[in-house]
């Protein structure tokens, strides 16, 4: 398990927590209250900046009850926060959907997961090696 230092810029927001004992992410508040109109988008304060150390990263994802129940979508999911960022945790939320979403401040607007993202080094080759299957080039619609 490794720490992740939090730092609370609201103090009347709840802490993430983890909802379930065994849940991967955890749940980030709304510092505001907003309205996403159909076809919108809009930036979402969470009240929150965290600390995550080199070799890792954050994810910030859409909550699936949002997307199914009001068709709102973190827009850029996964959006990736480096281990270098100290600053609020922010969500682009988009209102994929027919009808305005209102937020009311403190409601949970999406998920924060920490991942390892171990360093890569790319190097530059004429060709790549074979592909461990048959796939090969093939893209989109490849597996039907």
């Amino acid at each position: 398990m490794i720490s992740i230092p939090l730092k609370r810029l609201d103090p009347d927001l709840p802490a993430p927590a983890r909802m379930r004992a065994g849940d991967a992410a955890v749940d980030l508040p709304s510092r505001i209250d907003a309205v996403v109109a159909p076809g919108q988008r809009v930036l979402v304060p969470t009240g929150f900046a965290v600390a995550v150390p080199s070799g890792w990263c954050g994810l910030v994802l859409s909550r699936s009850g949002l997307v199914l129940n009001h068709g709102v979508v973190v827009l850029n999911a996964p959006g990736l926060i480096d281990s270098g960022y100290r600053g609020e945790l922010q969500v682009v939320l988009h209102n994929t959907g027919s009808e305005p979403f209102e937020i009311e401040r403190g409601r949970r607007v999406a998920q924060f997961l920490v991942t390892e993202a171990p360093p890569v080094q790319y190097r530059e080759v004429d060709r790549l090696p074979p592909a461990p299957d048959d796939r090969g080039v093939q893209g989109f619609g490849s597996s039907g």
